[in-house]
C-alpha cells in the first residue's frame, strides 16, 4: 500500500487469485475515507446489476452525488471495461478509479489504457511478512546488495528476535497466501483457488473454449510432477493430446496466472521453450505433489519464487541448482545447496545454504532471500 502513487486517478491492483485483492482495496477504503462522508464506493463487478447498467452512468450518477474514488473488484467480469475505464477517466477528472484485475490481463498492452493507468502488482506474502504476522514482528524488507553485502549481520539482526529456521517449512506448506490465517482446510481451499485460476483466469480471460480445461488441468499436473525440470514438450503433447504449438502457449498462460515460473538461458525468452519449469510457489507443490516432495525442489522454488518477487531477473546458470539473477546493480550467480560443503567455493558464485543460521563471505543461509520484500 506504501508503495502505490494514491494521487493518480486510474490505478490497476493485479495479482493472483487468493492474494488478498478484495482485502487490498477494502483495508485501503477503511483506512484512508470516513465512512459517514460516503464519498468512496467498493463495487463487486460479479454484481449481476452491472450486466444492465454501464460502468460510466453509474460513474455518472456516483459523481454527481460527491463521489470521488470507486473501487471496481474483479473489473474483468466487466464486457468492454477497459473502453469504459477510459472514458470516465476522461469525462470524469475529479473521480479516482482503483480496480483489480487478474495477472492474466495484460494491462501494459491495453491500447485504451494503458497510457493513463499506474500498475502494481499484488504479491503472496514473502517468508518476512509471514514471520510478522504470524509472530507480531516488525522486520523490515533487505535489497539483493544488502543480502549480498551484509548477510551477517542482518542475520544477527533477526536471530536476536526469532530463530528463522523453526518456521521455514511451515511458510513453504502454507504461508504463502494469506488464507492460510482462515479457520479452513488450507490444502483444499488452496486446490479450489488453482481450480479457478484455471477456469477463470486462464479460459475465461484467453477466451479459451471449456472443453480444454482438462486437458489444461492434465499438463499443471504433469508439470508439477516433474518441476523443476526442462520440460519434454513433444511428451507433453502426446499426454495432453494438444499440439506443440498449444503445449508452449498453455505454459505461457500458466506463468501468466503465477501457477508456475519458467527459467531461460541467458538471452532467452518465450516462445522459446524454457530450460526449467519450477512451480510458482512452493505451497503449490504440496496439494498437486501429494508425495516425493524433495528438499531441493522445496530450497530453488523457494528462492526463485522469493528472489523474483523483489523485481529481480532470473537466468539459467550452468550447471544444476544455479541462478543468474539481475537487477539494476548487477549480476549475481547463486548456487543453491542442502547443507554447508568442506569443499572449495569459487570466489565469483554466491553458495545459498539450508538449515544454515548465519553465513561467511560468499556463503549465505536461504532463509534471509525470504526477506527481499
Amino acid at each position: 500500500m506504501k508503495q502505490v502513487d494514491w494521487s493518480r486517478r486510474l490505478i490497476g491492483i493485479k495479482g493472483t487469485r487468493g492474494v488478498g485483492k478484495t482485502t487490498f482495496l477494502l483495508q485501503y477504503a477503511k483506512e484512508f475515507f470516513e465512512l459517514d462522508r460516503r464519498d468512496c464506493l467498493y463495487i463487486n463487478m460479479n454484481q449481476f446489476y452491472f450486466t444492465v447498467r454501464t460502468i460510466t452512468s453509474f460513474a455518472k450518477e456516483f459523481v454527481d452525488r460527491g463521489g470521488k474514488t470507486l473501487l471496481l473488484d474483479q473489473v474483468y467480469k466487466y464486457p468492454d471495461w477497459s473502453k469504459e475505464l477510459k472514458e470516465c477517466y476522461e469525462r470524469f477528472p475529479q473521480l479516482k478509479i482503483v480496480f483489480t484485475g487478474s495477472t492474466v490481463m495484460k494491462l501494459g498492452e491495453n491500447e485504451e489504457i494503458s497510457s493513463i493507468v499506474d500498475v502494481y502488482n499484488l504479491r503472496g506474502f514473502s517468508y518476512r511478512e509471514f514471520l510478522n504476522i504470524q509472530h507480531g514482528k516488525d522486520f523490515e524488507a533487505y535489497t539483493l546488495e544488502d543480502v549480498v553485502n551484509n548477510h551477517q549481520e542482518i542475520a544477527e539482526e533477526v536471530f536476536s528476535k526469532i530463530n528463522p529456521l523453526d518456521h521455514l517449512w511451515g511458510y513453504m506448506h502454507h504461508g504463502y497466501y494469506p488464507f492460510f490465517l482462515e479457520k479452513r482446510n488450507f490444502s483444499e481451499n488452496l486446490l479450489k483457488t488453482v481450480n479457478m485460476m484455471l477456469e477463470v483466469d486462464v479460459l475465461s480471460i484467453k477466451q479459451i473454449e471449456m472443453s480444454y480445461l482438462p486437458k489444461l488441468r492434465k499438463l499443471l499436473y504433469l508439470l508439477s510432477l516433474s518441476t523443476p525440470g526442462k520440460p519434454n514438450i513433444s511428451q507433453l503433447s502426446i499426454d495432453c493430446e494438444i499440439s506443440r504449438a498449444t503445449v508452449t502457449n498453455y505454459l505461457e498462460y500458466l506463468r501468466s496466472a503465477r501457477l508456475i515460473n519458467m527459467l531461460y538461458q541467458e538471452g532467452e525468452e518465450f516462445p522459446k521453450k524454457p530450460d526449467m519449469v519450477y512451480m510458482h510457489n512452493t505451497n503449490l507443490i504440496f496439494p498437486l505433489k501429494l508425495s516425493d516432495v524433495r528438499d531441493q525442489e522445496l530450497r530453488e522454488t523457494f528462492f526463485y519464487n522469493q528472489v523474483h518477487h523483489s523485481d529481480c531477473k532470473l537466468n539459467k546458470g550452468a550447471k544444476g541448482s544455479v541462478f543468474i539473477v539481475e537487477n539494476g546493480e548487477g549480476n549475481y550467480t547463486f548456487k543453491i545447496e542442502g547443507q554447508k560443503t568442506r569443499g572449495k567455493h569459487k570466489p565469483d558464485i554466491f553458495y545459498v545454504v539450508a538449515n544454515l543460521e548465519k553465513g561467511d563471505k560468499n556463503v549465505i543461509p536461504l532463509w534471509l532471500f525470504g526477506f527481499l520484500y
